[in-house]
């Protein structure tokens, strides 16, 4: 949740300081965690950087117009550039081989069953995107080894423990709130009003937005103020 919002929010805030100067820069992310497969996720996080790989690596190689061999073989290559992409370490080239291996698993036939199932089944795609957030935050290879088996309660140092139980109590209403802003339940909401026939009730959606907007501005000024430092993820990138 923190580096989607990190880095979706950033996105934003380039994309409007952009508009602010005539520029109309594309969205970079589209409600990923909405997706029920990998290859979907990729289609709606960091947008611009899969749309990069795509033109000049993967459509080059052949793309997806070649034999079945060539196409995993243009997979893990993409992906594997991927993981350099973000760093000269063994963590990021496991990190982007794991998705080019999870893709061709789903290209091979698994992703069309994915398709079909309704969105709010997608819990294969939380758990294997999870686990690829642990290759991305520990370089070290034996703190990824270690912080897996804690996730999946295979080691003494289960997460399930007294400090788990306190944070999730103390930040419930942080993670619901966060959860159902990473849908597209307000953007539905908004659109569905703004389309409305009743111009009273558009008035005063726009009239709530924009207090709304303010709101949150304030609100997030007086974290910002009352919290410790807490750089953006992707400074060291």
């Amino acid at each position: 949740i923190q580096i989607y919002f990190d880095f979706s929010g950033y996105s934003d805030m380039a994309i409007g300081l952009g508009k602010m100067f005539g520029f109309d820069f594309p969205e970079n992310f589209r409600y990923p965690y909405i997706s029920r497969s990998v290859a979907e996720f990729w289609r709606r996080w960091h947008i611009s950087l899969g749309s990069w790989f795509r033109d000049y690596v993967y459509i080059p190689l052949g793309g997806s117009r070649v034999g079945r061999w060539k196409l995993y073989r243009n997979l893990c290559v993409v992906w594997g550039l991927t993981g350099l992409w973000h760093g000269a370490s063994w963590n990021f080239i496991l990190w982007g081989l794991y998705f080019g291996l999870l893709i061709a698993m789903e290209r091979s036939g698994w992703g069309h069953i994915l398709q079909k199932l309704p969105r709010l089944f997608h819990i294969y795609l939380i758990v294997v995107i999870l686990i690829s957030w642990v290759f991305f935050v520990f370089e070290d290879l034996t703190d990824v080894s270690y912080y897996l088996a804690a996730m999946f309660a295979v080691s003494n140092n289960t997460l399930l423990n007294e400090q788990f139980l306190y944070d999730l109590t103390s930040y419930a209403a942080l993670l619901i709130i966060a959860g159902v802003a990473a849908t597209p339940i307000f953007r539905l909401c908004r659109d569905k009003l703004l389309r409305s026939s009743i111009k009273g009730l558009r008035l005063m959606f726009n009239g709530g937005a924009s207090l709304f907007y303010i709101s949150i501005l304030l609100l997030s000024t007086a974290y910002l103020v009352d919290e410790s430092f807490n750089p953006f993820l992707y400074f060291r990138f």
